[in-house]
């Protein structure tokens, strides 16, 4: 059975910081691309952030500079360093993993940016 399972969100002021982890079972986590998306209310979904299998990275440009994604394979986890959050990143963040038809998510992690 496939899980990711998101965590680290949070509530935090305006300029703060999160780590949001998103750790997989059930998949050959290496070979799987690997996405954070985000949904703020009455918008539609955004692609935050990629990291493919070979560790190409890609930032949405509303995020780009201060948000990082990487991976642990060992760990078979995905995370996404936030630094700089302004109230407008407020939103539900999902994990995803993708490779070829295989597509999977998380049930998402609240991120509130408010003073």
């Amino acid at each position: 059975q496939v899980q990711l399972v998101e965590s680290g969100g949070g509530w935090v002021p305006p300029g703060g910081s999160l780590r949001l982890s998103c750790a997989a079972s059930g998949i050959s986590f290496s070979s799987y691309r690997m996405n954070w998306y985000r949904q703020a209310p009455g918008k539609q979904r955004e692609l935050v952030a990629t990291i493919t299998s070979g560790d190409y990275t890609y930032l949405g440009d509303s995020v780009k500079g201060r948000f990082t994604i990487s991976r642990d394979n060992a760990k078979n986890t995905v995370y996404l360093q936030m630094n700089s959050l302004k109230p407008e990143d407020t939103a539900v963040y999902s994990c995803n993993a993708k490779l070829h038809l295989l597509d999977y998510w998380g049930q998402g992690t609240q991120v509130t940016v408010s003073s």
